[in-house]
């Protein structure tokens, strides 16, 4: 038995609620501790799911988050490998940093919360306001994460602006990777529950100002977050 296998062994059932956060944690803990060494491939989905007892959309969330991290690398018809022991400060997600995120995003998500508010239509409020129902019904973290993406997309249409609709378009599988991050290290969900709420009720009410400074509240409490998440992993290496 090798040394991932007997880790893998030692792997138990989790709460469903929690899974992606449980599984993420076990794995991140295993890696940085040295007990799943620099250069050891990880079990297959497959492998990881029946071990832990969850399905394999719950893996991949996990092993998302991870690569985020830059702990691992998955090489297409090879599998995923542990690359470092030390996370990566920076927090890429593919093409942007979380720092190309944190800079960008309030330059466009507040204006066009504030021009959401004075343009959007009887349907796209309606759907504003029904997403944040099923946010704060959504238990399962990827489901949660798709629910968020169409939230910030409705957003940027009912704004109205193509350019806007544009770069939101160009981000949003960064968006996706970096709300996945947040909910698997700081369990973001229910806060941002409540900062969604507030944007689209605003918005619902064509209350512009009030929009606005919902949303830039909002990407506000995403940095800090974002930044804690970078400091943690500076202090690791």
């Amino acid at each position: 038995m090798n040394d991932v296998t007997a880790w893998l062994s030692n792997a138990h059932p989790v709460d469903k609620k929690s899974a992606a956060e449980t599984v993420f944690d076990d794995i991140r803990s295993a890696i940085t501790a040295g007990r799943l060494p620099v250069g050891a491939r990880l079990p297959s989905e497959v492998q990881l799911a029946r071990g832990y007892q969850v399905s394999r959309p719950v893996i991949r969330e996990a092993l998302r988050s991870l690569q985020t991290l830059g702990l691992t690398q998955t090489r297409t018809g090879s599998g995923t490998f542990v690359v470092t022991a030390a996370p990566d400060p920076k927090l890429s997600y593919g093409t942007y940093s979380a720092r190309d995120l944190i800079e960008a995003r309030p330059h466009i998500e507040a204006p066009a919360a504030a021009l959401a508010a004075r343009r959007r239509n009887t349907a796209q409020a309606a759907r504003l306001l029904d997403l944040c129902d099923q946010m704060e019904c959504e238990e399962d973290l990827g489901a949660w994460g798709g629910l968020d993406g169409a939230f910030h997309s409705q957003i940027i249409e009912a704004s109205g602006n193509a350019v806007f609709g544009k770069i939101l378009g160009d981000i949003q599988n960064a968006l996706l990777r970096q709300s996945a991050l947040l909910n698997l290290m700081a369990h973001r969900r229910e806060s941002s529950n409540v900062e969604h709420r507030r944007i689209a009720e605003a918005i619902a009410a064509g209350l512009e100002r009030e929009a606005q400074d919902a949303m830039s509240a909002h990407l506000t409490q995403v940095k800090n977050v974002l930044n804690d998440i970078i400091d943690r992993t500076q202090a690791v290496e």
